[in-house]
């Protein structure tokens, strides 16, 4: 064999190689036989990746640590798969498939959780590259100008249409107008449940529209798949899976109830636990849960929204709440939320890894 031809042979094998490292990298979980969603949380010293202080535009009500927690094990979890690891976490990579993209979160609080623990995991992964953050009306933006990539977040507890008729707040489980600004992105993220639920003063309608009649109120579980319904048909009729990903944050569990997780205590909610569940939790159980992965499944395009199933692993971390260091510092219990760093920061990672693992993702 000549020189050249050497030279050649071992140029080709040496790209292969490194193509091949590069690749496994980012595929140590490519096994279709792993389920990303099942297995447990594994104390590990080098979490978190970053610090909520690092990250000035984080909302108050998730800095748990700046408003005076003062145990820190609850940020040293890692969610470790059955039989499989998860790519580590590259901002550097993301932002770079996602260069000249736009990417939306659409729904309520939750959503804008996982919003603020990706623009700041991004954010502390990439030091040198600037930022500008800024709000129109329920839309937020956050850019990063050197990779020309935006993820916005748009407020909307219902994804449905809820509109103001004669002073009254009409939830219309059949319309969604909300819908045209959804249009044009990269990628969707699409969040809704905990809104349901408010009852009282915190009820977000006075009415709920549905089959051409308005009700005062009606079996909530019913109201959301309806909803859900509204929402997946307007997915099927507006999204080119070729050009879109979209994704559905699945079900947040909240800790409020203690027999949940065994609790010894009558009563016993989120406030002062410092420890993730240890066995099985009831979360998974929820039956918004069954409601979301029935919507999705009996959809016209078959894998065009894919499930972001976070609600079993959420279950387990009773002690991930912002409890009493969150509600802007003010004592409390919130026990439906996620301080920052935290748990939604696996949700992140979990997207990610279904990003750079999944062709058809």
């Amino acid at each position: 064999m000549g020189f050249d031809k050497f030279f050649i042979f071992f140029t080709y094998i040496y790209f292969f190689m490194l193509s091949t490292l590069l690749y496994s990298r980012h595929s140590s979980c490519i096994d279709p036989g792993c389920d990303f969603y099942r297995g447990q949380w594994i104390y590990d010293d080098s979490y978190p990746s970053y610090k909520a202080s690092q990250c000035s535009f984080i909302e108050d009500q998730f800095d748990c640590i700046g408003n005076g927690r003062p145990d820190k094990a609850y940020l040293n979890y890692r969610w470790k798969p059955d039989g499989c690891q998860l790519p580590k976490f590259s901002g550097q990579d993301f932002v770079t498939r996602f260069r000249g993209k736009r990417i939306m979160f659409v729904g309520d609080s939750l959503s804008l959780n996982q919003w603020q623990s990706l623009t700041c995991m991004l954010h502390t992964s990439l030091p040198k590259s600037n930022f500008t953050l800024a709000k129109v009306g329920d839309v937020s933006t956050f850019y990063i100008p050197d990779y020309n990539i935006s993820l916005m977040l748009s407020r909307n507890a219902f994804l449905v249409d809820l509109d103001i008729v004669n002073k009254s707040r009409i939830l219309k489980l059949e319309s969604i107008r909300n819908g045209e600004t959804w249009k044009g992105f990269d990628m969707l993220v699409f969040n809704t449940w905990h809104w349901w639920l408010h009852k009282g003063k915190q009820k977000a309608w006075d009415y709920i529209e549905f089959g051409g009649k308005v009700y005062e109120d009606m079996d909530r579980l019913v109201a959301f798949k309806e909803g859900l319904k509204t929402w997946s048909k307007w997915i099927d009729s507006n999204i080119d899976p070729s050009i879109t990903k979209v994704y559905f944050q699945g079900i947040s569990p909240t800790h409020y109830n203690g027999a949940e997780w065994n609790a010894s205590t009558k009563g016993t909610t989120c406030l002062g636990e410092t420890l993730p569940i240890i066995g099985p939790a009831s979360g998974g159980n929820l039956p918004a849960v069954e409601v979301v992965k029935g919507v999705i499944n009996n959809m016209t395009k078959v894998g065009i929204v894919r499930l972001l199933d976070i609600t079993e692993l959420s279950a387990l971390r009773k002690d991930g709440h912002p409890s009493a260091y969150g509600l802007g510092g003010q004592k409390g219990n919130d026990c439906s939320h996620w301080c920052l760093a935290g748990v939604p920061d696996t949700w992140n990672h979990l997207l990610y890894s279904i990003l750079v693992t999944s062709i058809k993702s």
